[in-house]
C-alpha cells in the first residue's frame, strides 16, 4: 500500500528540550518541523505540490485518505505543525500562532523547491490549516516558489464564531493519560462527534497518530501528541482581540488570487453560513460545498469529501467552477 515518508525541515525559532529521551536537541535558535510526504507519481520531484495542513490540535496524518488519492498525481506534503506530532515543541509558547506557522511553511516550501522546482502549488487547510493558507495565499509579496493556484479552505474563514472558540478552549491543553489507543480514541470521540459519522475503524485510524508513548519512568501509558502549551495563546484570546483579527483575515482573504473551494459542515459552529455566503461573494469568490450531518470539521475521509477536493484540485484549467 502507498505509504508516506517522514521528513524534517529546520525553521527559525528556538525549540524546547526534546520530550522523548532518544530525540536529539534541535540546533540553536531553530526547531524541526516534521512533514509526511506522499508520492506515487513515479517522479520523486514531481512539479505539482499539494500542501495539506491540519487543525489546531491535530497532525499531518489526518490527511492519509485524501493524500493517498492525490499522491497518484502530485507530491502531497502533510506537515505536523510545530508543537504537534513528530515536530519539535517551541521554547516560547507565545510562538504558537499563525505568523510562526506561516514562516515555517515558507521554510518548508523553500526546501521542497530546492529538491525539485515547484511549478504548481495547491493548498488544503482544515480549520487552523486554512488560516495558515490564507496567510500564505493572501500576501502577494511572500517569497513563494510559485503562487498558490488552488486553495481549499475546510470549514474556516475570516470570521470564527466565539462560541466555537470557547468550546475548543474547554479541552485544549488537557492531556490525560490512557492505557490503550482504543481508550484514547474513545475519549477523543467524546469531544469530536461534530466531525460527523465515522466507522469505529475509521476513527481508530484517525486516532493512531494522535497519541505518544509516555516513558515508563513516568508510569507508562500514552497521552495526546501535542505540546499542551499550544493552549497558551489560544486561551489569551478575548472577544475584542478575535474581532480585531477578523479585519486582518478579511484583508488577507480579499487579496487571494487562487481559485478557492470552501468546504463547510452544515452543522458547523465555527464557520457560519452567513460567513460562507460572504466568502462566495467577495475576494476569490469561493465555491462553497456543504456536507450534511457534519459540523466542525469535515475530516476528508468520507468518499464524497475526498471526491470534492480531488476533483477541484485535479480538474484542468478553465474547468473548475467558482
Amino acid at each position: 500500500m502507498n505509504e508516506p515518508t517522514l521528513n524534517y525541515v529546520l525553521c527559525p525559532g528556538p525549540a524546547a528540550p526534546p520530550v522523548a529521551p532518544d530525540r536529539a536537541p534541535a540546533p540553536a535558535q531553530q526547531h524541526r518541523m516534521a512533514y509526511w510526504e506522499w508520492n506515487a507519481t513515479g517522479n520523486p520531484v514531481h512539479p505539482h505540490v499539494v500542501v495539506c495542513v491540519h487543525g489546531l490540535s491535530r497532525q499531518g496524518r489526518d490527511f492519509d485518505t485524501l493524500a493517498r488519492a492525490l499522491s497518484l498525481h502530485a507530491r502531497v506534503i502533510c506537515p505536523d505543525v510545530v508543537g504537534r506530532g513528530q515536530s519539535d515543541w517551541l521554547a516560547d509558547p507565545t510562538g504558537y500562532q499563525i505568523p510562526q506557522y506561516a514562516a515555517d511553511m515558507l521554510a518548508l516550501l523553500a526546501q521542497l523547491h530546492q529538491q525539485g522546482p515547484i511549478a504548481t502549488l495547491d493548498w488544503v487547510g482544515t480549520s487552523m490549516g486554512g488560516l495558515i493558507g490564507m496567510g500564505i495565499a493572501g500576501q502577494p509579496g511572500l517569497p513563494l516558489p510559485a503562487p498558490v493556484r488552488r486553495l481549499v479552505l475546510n470549514d474556516v474563514g475570516p470570521v470564527i464564531q466565539w462560541e466555537a472558540l470557547q468550546r475548543i478552549g474547554q479541552y485544549l491543553g488537557q492531556l490525560a493519560r490512557f492505557a490503550s489507543l482504543q481508550q484514547a480514541a474513545d475519549a477523543m470521540w467524546a469531544i469530536s462527534t461534530s466531525f460527523g459519522p465515522h466507522t469505529p475503524a475509521q476513527w481508530l485510524e484517525l486516532s493512531r497518530a494522535m497519541v505518544r508513548a509516555l516513558p515508563e519512568s513516568e508510569g507508562g501509558g500514552i497521552t495526546l501528541h501535542y505540546d499542551p502549551a499550544i493552549a497558551v495563546p489560544f486561551k489569551a484570546l478575548t472577544p475584542e482581540s478575535a474581532a480585531a483579527g477578523e479585519a486582518a483575515l478579511w484583508q488577507l482573504y480579499d487579496h487571494i488570487q487562487a481559485r478557492t473551494l470552501l468546504l463547510r459542515g452544515s452543522q458547523s459552529d465555527l464557520l457560519s453560513r452567513a460567513t460562507a455566503q460572504a466568502m462566495a461573494q467577495r475576494g476569490p469568490r469561493a465555491r462553497v460545498i456543504e456536507f450534511d450531518g457534519v459540523g466542525h470539521a469535515p475530516t476528508l475521509v468520507a468518499d464524497d469529501q475526498v471526491v470534492a477536493v480531488t476533483e477541484f484540485l485535479l480538474a484542468a484549467e478553465g474547468v473548475v467552477a467558482g
